[in-house]
């Protein structure tokens, strides 16, 4: 089974982007089960209804979110949805839900999402006791268990797929839109990477504007983010589980530009 992680889509450029290369990944690679990040698809910030028909039209299986879960107020209207998921360490009733059980052939397949807490200004449960309680309950009703873990700090990655090294199938990193050359398989047959990187403009600054970023950091004055304009890349990455195992036995980047 190939099951694809499509890194952070930025703005409706990182859409069409996704929808200019999703076929082709997906018939090269044979990808049976796809995640999304969409967290920006927005202009850079939250989800629109548009954007979610967008990215469901590809005939994707989920969609992640992260710190701009709220940025838009139209995803009250479909945040109940089963193909999206938003940080499980939100708030005790915080209105949507955490994590998804689906079923692909004979394969039940949890994606849990979870938000960091380092250098991040959401405030959040603690993730690593969240995912815990999380396994805890479902780790006898599937067979596979993805973890999209939103988060800036390398080290929070790292710890996290470390203290779940063998209780999960794989672990994969967003939220900083560089991707990482560290793909491993864990001591105990986790599958890790510390980012997948964005699906955005290549041209930029993590997809935004590379003059109005400049501006922000050399002055320290506020300027308005836009989404940078030109050619664009795709980031994601691929895990191939053994069936018979439901281990991961490659764990492969994506990068197309």
């Amino acid at each position: 089974m190939n099951i694809l992680a499509i890194g952070d889509l930025v703005g409706n450029a990182g859409i069409k982007e996704m929808k200019n290369k999703f076929n082709e990944i997906k018939s090269k690679e044979k990808i049976d089960f796809t995640i999304v990040n969409a967290e920006n698809a927005a202009e850079g910030m939250g989800i629109t209804q548009k954007n979610f028909d967008d990215i469901l039209s590809q005939n994707v299986d989920v969609i992640t979110m992260g710190n701009h879960t709220w940025g838009k107020k139209d995803i009250f209207k479909f945040i109940d949805h089963p193909k999206l998921i938003r940080p499980a360490n939100y708030p005790e009733g915080v209105v949507g839900k955490g994590y998804g059980i689906y079923e692909y052939r004979d394969k039940k397949i949890a994606v849990i999402n979870l938000i960091g807490r380092v250098g991040i200004t959401v405030l959040s449960e603690n993730p690593f006791i969240e995912a815990k309680k999380i396994i805890e309950k479902i780790k006898n009703q599937v067979d596979i268990i993805i973890i999209d873990f939103h988060a800036e700090a390398t080290a929070e990655k790292i710890a996290l797929a470390n203290y779940l090294d063998g209780e999960v199938t794989a672990i994969f990193g967003t939220h900083t839109h560089v991707q990482t050359a560290d793909e491993t398989i864990l001591p105990k047959g986790t599958a890790y990477i510390t980012d997948i990187g964005m699906t955005g403009p290549k041209n930029s600054v993590i997809g935004m504007e590379i003059e109005a970023s400049v501006k922000r950091f050399s002055t320290t004055l506020p300027e308005r983010y836009k989404i940078a304009q030109g050619k664009c890349i795709f980031n994601g990455v691929i895990f191939k589980i053994n069936n018979e195992t439901n281990k991961v036995e490659e764990i492969k980047r994506v990068f197309c530009k």
